[in-house]
């Protein structure tokens, strides 16, 4: 039966606040009674980590030593990140601390890089030394396949061709580098292959820089080079934004994979075409971070990780949880996402550590905004359920998208990172 749209978004919401089943309740008081205070190490403190973290603390009644290894000092969103370069928001306004994690919920920050990983001593190692853990939970995000599109390299991608992809640095950067461009410029942006980081995420950031531009570089053009065949999420409604918010002004250019980079033209070079740039923003294919290496369950196409759905523990390595957008599987790669799986990865954790199975009837929500102009956006919003035959989530009945981009959907927006920022980190 499907749900209409008022009971589908009640539902999405609630999945934002989960809750643990009466089953996980009793195994954290279980866990609470034991002389062995069980240690969950958390490598990653994105919205997958950090969500993880702070929910087996707060899940457990604090009866689980829980350790976050993250080597940025802060938290930098990549939802809402676009508008920094739209000029609507600043860096400031998307980083946040980890202070609340320690102070409120008695998370173990250490501020490192993870260095080796072994699955049968159960021990991580940084350069501040070594640490145990009962249950590894896995939080790496993404890295860039640069070898596939020749040219490119992480120092090329520090200084001149930023892809902006991982919000910070580089975010700063490419904005810098678009209020330096002259009025008449051109704007390349080249997307990847699916599956990438925040499927409708280089639509968004079409609009956000064609609305710096309309604004204060009137004459300058968008070139969009996507590898993909269309446009991969919410196609209707970004065609319909760019019609009426930036007529005449952006060029999308289907089946257009970048195969090669000259950096020092900036210059985007196609199987058919070379398109060359007053600002080229280059973003690669993607695979799961490095750290996923070193635990060993890299498993998908060499790419991505598999994982049990009820537990989102690894196929390839028992003991180690992975998380976000690292999993392998046709759920959208987004920070919601991340979100609501470490809330099922912290409650199966619990259930396990007390020797129990985790819960069989798991669900998922997703919500995505774009922001298309400074106030004005659009959504998906989908709830998925895990299938026992299947054995992996499929979205259940009811979901769906905005029916226009609207300053009433930009303030939902708002609402919706004020309230997912909070939900992660305090």
């Amino acid at each position: 039966m499907s749900l209409d749209r008022r009971s589908f978004l009640k539902l999405a919401g609630a999945t934002g606040l989960f809750a643990l089943s009466p089953a996980a309740v009793q195994a954290a008081e279980t866990l609470g009674k034991g002389k062995h205070k069980p240690r969950v190490v958390v490598i990653g403190g994105g919205y997958g980590g950090a969500t993880c973290s702070k929910y087996l603390r707060m899940w457990s009644n604090n009866a689980v030593e829980v350790v976050m290894v993250e080597r940025q000092k802060q938290f930098i969103s990549c939802p809402m990140s676009n508008t920094v370069l739209g000029g609507s928001r600043t860096m400031a306004d998307i980083t946040h601390d980890y202070d609340s994690l320690t102070r409120k919920w008695g998370v173990n920050r250490v501020e490192a890089e993870v260095t080796a990983i072994d699955p049968a001593k159960k021990t991580i190692r940084t350069a501040r030394g070594e640490l145990s853990y009962d249950r590894l939970v896995l939080a790496p995000g993404i890295d860039f396949l640069y070898d596939q599109v020749q040219g490119t390299s992480h120092e090329l991608a520090e200084t001149k061709v930023p892809h902006a992809w991982k919000a910070g640095k580089q975010t700063a950067l490419l904005r810098s580098q678009l209020e330096a461009m002259p009025d008449g410029g051109v704007y390349v942006l080249a997307i990847p292959k699916a599956p990438y980081r925040c499927p409708p995420g280089p639509y968004e950031r079409v609009c956000q820089v064609a609305f710096y531009l309309k604004h204060h570089k009137p004459r300058s053009k968008i070139i969009v080079l996507d590898a993909n065949p269309d446009i991969t999420s919410k196609k209707g409604l970004f065609m319909k934004a760019w019609n009426e918010l930036y007529p005449g002004m952006i060029d999308y250019r289907p089946n257009a994979q970048v195969v090669r980079v000259d950096g020092a033209t900036l210059t985007a070079h196609t199987d058919f075409d070379a398109v060359k740039a007053d600002v080229l923003n280059v973003v690669p294919p993607m695979r799961a971070g490095k750290v996923a290496d070193l635990a060993g369950v890299v498993t998908a196409d060499k790419r991505w990780c598999g994982v049990d759905f009820l537990s989102f523990e690894s196929t390839a390595q028992p003991g180690i949880h992975v998380i976000g957008d690292a999993v392998s599987s046709s759920l959208p790669k987004s920070g919601h996402m991340a979100n609501t799986q470490a809330k099922v990865a912290a409650a199966a954790i619990i259930e396990l550590l007390a020797g129990n199975q985790p819960d069989p009837d798991p669900v998922l929500g997703n919500t995505c905004y774009s922001m298309v102009s400074d106030k004005e956006a659009m959504h998906v919003a989908n709830v998925f359920k895990y299938d026992k035959e299947k054995k992996q989530f499929v979205a259940a009945p009811g979901g769906g998208v905005s029916d226009k981009h609207s300053e009433t959907e930009g303030s939902y927006a708002k609402y919706w990172a004020m309230n997912i920022w909070s939900d992660v980190l305090k």
